[in-house]
């Protein structure tokens, strides 16, 4: 009895909520329904069933203009979302793919109040926009708090507009941390509060109404929320917005070397007691090898922290302010180093992959069917059918067998695969490698990141429709 009641006390001291009533009135008003309008280009393929030069064509264009489907005319595309204000004067954080391309972002407040927006700036990299807009009054907003307190187990509450059903509350618990899904800077809380199409961009709170983390993506079957939900770190957006709101731009450090993760056999080649570390791999010209970095050092530390693999790294470096001066301890042919690397800017020197570079890679199928999916490399014509950005990247959906898992789980034609096994796919071969990958490490499945109308979305697909 005396254990049950202390339990009891130590769970209602942890804010375990008999409402969330409360809490949900307090910071309503702080989150925002996000609606954006863009101009799209008419359709360019086949536009109706009756023959160029048949006697009807002229009725069939006239019923066509009548019923507003004439695809040869620009139309307007709208897309809902989420967001939150986080200042009095205005700033609104939502994910960047909410509002991308949008020719017009209008904000519905909790009180039915909309004004228009202006973007301040984004970061494809985390999905991250920033927003602005113009008030008479103060407007409500909440806090960021600190997500890396948040702790497995531990309440949530999510806000946001949900399938274009407007203001709605889901709550749920933190189901894992430190979720690395389809970015080198990611750092995803995981929840099973609901969350859905709509939902994109609306804030993550814990139990004091501190905001941490920014709901992004979903792993479902069906487009509908299972209860795995993705919401970026706030102690990642924060830094991102802190940026965008000084400079329009992000500003991340580089160290400019390739690595790649140390293999307990690459660990015991080198003669180092354990596989933690980053290898280098390539030091091109830039500030590694300015510092003397060399191809074959294991870098150990940076900047004080001890490193532990490849992801920790580039995030560590890509949070360093621009231009200040490190140390760099590596291990070098058995013996330890410390190196001093002043950074340089990341976006300054990332390589970029123009869309005309799937065009050119040799030998590359127009098309391939693979799990029941029938794949496209991106092409002009095809971001143009999709109304797609140019820069947009990776696979289109052109077909799908509807006796196959990937239609029972909701791909569909004009989808686009980005990432599969949580790396870029540009061409056909890169699918072949990721699923010759995976078969080969023993799975059953792969990881597909499936973008449509630029909602991100994971699904898996068995592998055992490849074989």
């Amino acid at each position: 009895m005396v254990l049950i009641l202390s339990q009891s006390l130590m769970a209602a001291a942890r804010g375990a909520p008999e409402s969330f009533a409360d809490l949900a009135e307090r910071i309503s008003p702080s989150v925002v329904n996000i609606t954006t309008s863009t101009m799209v280009a008419g359709r360019t393929g086949p536009q109706g069933i009756v023959p160029e030069g048949s006697p009807f064509e002229d009725f069939f264009r006239e019923f066509q203009d009548r019923n507003g489907q004439n695809g040869d005319r620009p139309r307007r595309s709208s897309a809902l979302g989420s967001g939150f204000v986080i200042s009095e004067d205005g700033f609104i954080v939502t994910n960047n793919h909410v509002i991308e391309g949008a020719d017009e972002i209008t904000i519905e407040f909790f009180s039915g109040r909309e004004l228009v927006a202006t973007l301040v700036g984004t970061d494809p990299n985390t999905d991250i926009a920033l927003l602005k807009v113009e008030a008479e009054e103060p407007l409500p907003f909440v806090r960021f708090g600190d997500s890396d307190t948040a702790r497995v187990g531990d309440w949530v509450m999510a806000m946001g507009n949900p399938l274009g059903q407007g203001f709605s509350v889901s709550a749920g618990i933190v189901s894992a941390r430190n979720r690395a899904l389809s970015g080198t800077y990611d750092d995803y809380i995981q929840t099973d509060a609901a969350i859905n199409r709509g939902n994109s961009g609306g804030p993550l709170f814990n139990m004091t109404g501190d905001v941490i983390g920014v709901n992004t993506a979903i792993l479902s079957p069906n487009g509908g929320s299972i209860g795995i939900g993705f919401s970026m770190a706030s102690n990642v957006v924060t830094k991102v917005v802190d940026q965008l709101k000084e400079f329009g731009e992000t500003r991340r450090g580089w160290l400019g070397v390739r690595i790649q993760d140390l293999t307990p056999d690459m660990a015991e080649a080198l003669g180092l007691a354990d596989a933690t570390g980053a290898m280098v791999s390539d030091v091109p010209e830039g500030p590694a090898m300015d510092a003397g970095l060399q191809a074959g050092d294991v870098i150990t530390s940076f900047d004080g922290k001890e490193i532990e693999d490849t992801r920790q790294l580039v995030r560590l470096v890509g949070n360093t302010e621009v231009g200040k001066a490190v140390r760099v301890i590596v291990n070098r042919n058995g013996t330890t180093e410390t190196l001093l690397v002043t950074l340089g800017r990341r976006e300054d020197s990332e390589e970029t992959f123009p869309a005309s570079q799937q065009q050119d890679l040799p030998e590359e199928p127009s098309s391939m069917d693979l799990m029941g999916l029938t794949l496209s490399p991106l092409t002009a014509d095809l971001r143009q059918e999709l109304a797609l950005e140019d820069s947009a990247r990776g696979l289109a959906v052109t077909a799908v067998d509807e006796a196959s898992e990937a239609f029972e789980k909701g791909l569909r034609p004009g989808d686009v695969i980005t990432e599969a096994g949580q790396a870029q796919v540009l061409s056909l071969s890169d699918l072949e490698d990721k699923i010759a990958e995976a078969q080969e490490a023993g799975r059953k499945s792969i990881l597909l990141l499936v973008r449509r109308g630029g909602d991100p979305r994971f699904v898996a697909l068995s592998l055992e429709a490849t074989e």
